[in-house]
């Protein structure tokens, strides 16, 4: 069957879409920023010592950075398209989210640095990948995508 399904996906549905599409967007930029060390992620950590943990990030959680967001922001567009594809590569990116949110949590030393809050970004990460995971099996299960 080609084209769009004949089940109209909720209001709902667009602007979760919307809302994933624009925070891979901002995942993208960020991972952009960190992998070319732009002047702008300075001025973004201006701390020394946070600014060198961001540098001295390994090359496979960089890795898993770019695999999350530009898997996300792929699995997003679908989203948005209504094609089923979509959770496929949104499932990619919650994996790689997942195996850079441990490194950050458990081996980068932020969470020593800001404490408890450190794990409010890596936490949040998390549940909006899996929530745009859920969003695509959702809409297979509607016949929202196709």
């Amino acid at each position: 069957m080609t084209g769009f399904s004949k089940q109209k996906p909720p209001f709902w549905y667009w602007i979760f879409a919307v809302i994933g599409l624009a925070w891979n967007l901002l995942g993208v930029n960020q991972y952009l920023q960190q992998a070319f060390k732009t002047e702008y992620l300075k001025e973004m950590y201006p701390d020394p010592t946070i600014l060198e943990m961001v540098y001295n990030t390994p090359n496979w959680v960089m890795a898993a950075f770019a695999v999350s967001v530009f898997f996300g922001l792929l699995g997003t567009i679908l989203l948005l398209a209504r094609k089923k594809f979509s959770k496929i590569l949104l499932l990619i990116s919650f994996v790689a989210v997942l195996v850079q949110m441990t490194y950050q949590i458990f081996f980068s030393g932020s969470i020593e640095y800001y404490g408890p809050l450190g794990l409010i970004l890596p936490v949040t990460v998390i549940l909006i990948s899996f929530a745009l995971v859920r969003l695509a099996r959702k809409g297979i299960k509607h016949r929202w995508l196709n």
